[in-house]
């Protein structure tokens, strides 16, 4: 099996290149500078000369305040450039796994949200990542939508890594108390994404870590886990000014899983100690 991966440097994109290589399967490793994937004739005579079973398209625009003042950018990058790849691997026969977000809900919910549920984004990353959905399931009859959400892990800048870095520095940091969600780790969502892919078990997937917290609640396990006696203050959201708005409740469903007979991704909590324990050593 030939495996085609974009954004190969990011958080998610390098923990996959990791475990590919640890396969038969032949990878194909594409960062920005490698593939610009916005680029439509590029796209199609790269993947027209691989010829790939898989495209797995982990690049993304995720700068979500900064979504709102370079919005064409973000639709760019996050729906367009999905548009290149779609077309490509139909072209091919390839499947296609496009990796979105929980952002595509507005966070008004007070139960889980299932994965055929209305989507309403709230701000432009949300809306540039709901379009490349769309554009995804409308141009490839071989797709795979994987939402996720709060997403950490070795590689790249996360809310885990930051709250150690300010830990250095100070004995207390507030974080907010009123946004709920499922931390998930990069090393369980890629496990996942690379058994979806050897399947013909097409569609919407939500796949995030099992169980639920709150920003303020995953700070303070984090530092738990570290041993640290940081103090953490639960604040509200209309504390921090920000130009995009989050949806305060992001909590998946993760039904898709459940019903073509995936295992649920383990407890957040089990997630995170493991990356603890990795960090420590």
């Amino acid at each position: 099996m030939k495996i085609v991966i974009t954004g190969a440097n990011g958080q998610l994109g390098q923990e996959l290149v990791q475990q590919l290589q640890q396969t038969s399967f032949t990878i194909y490793a594409f960062t920005k500078n490698d593939l610009d994937i916005t680029d439509t004739e590029n796209v199609q005579k790269v993947i027209g000369e691989i010829q790939p079973h898989v495209i797995i398209n982990a690049a993304a625009y995720t700068k979500v305040d900064l979504a709102e003042t370079e919005e064409e950018l973000a639709f760019i990058v996050n729906g367009f450039a999905q548009r290149n790849l779609a077309v490509a691997a139909e072209k091919v026969g390839a499947k296609i796994c496009y990796v979105s977000t929980d952002y595509v809900f507005d966070g008004e919910s007070s139960t889980p949200y299932g994965e055929y549920e209305t989507c309403k984004p709230l701000g432009v990353y949300g809306k540039s990542k709901y379009v490349g959905e769309q554009l995804t399931q409308s141009l490839s009859s071989k797709y795979f939508i994987v939402r996720t959400a709060w997403v950490y892990g070795e590689y790249g800048p996360n809310f885990v890594k930051t709250m150690i870095k300010l830990a250095e520095d100070r004995n207390e940091i507030g974080v907010v108390h009123d946004q709920v969600g499922s931390p998930t780790y990069t090393v369980d969502l890629a496990e996942f994404i690379i058994k979806l892919i050897q399947t013909d078990k097409f569609g919407i997937y939500h796949a995030t870590n099992s169980g639920t917290c709150s920003w303020y609640e995953f700070a303070k396990a984090i530092f738990e886990g570290l041993g640290l006696d940081t103090k953490v203050n639960p604040l509200t959201s209309d504390r921090f000014s920000r130009p995009a708005a989050r949806p305060s409740y992001s909590v998946l469903d993760n039904m898709a899983l459940r019903v073509n007979g995936f295992p649920q991704l383990r407890h957040w909590k089990e997630g995170l100690s493991t990356f603890l324990n990795n960090l420590k050593k």
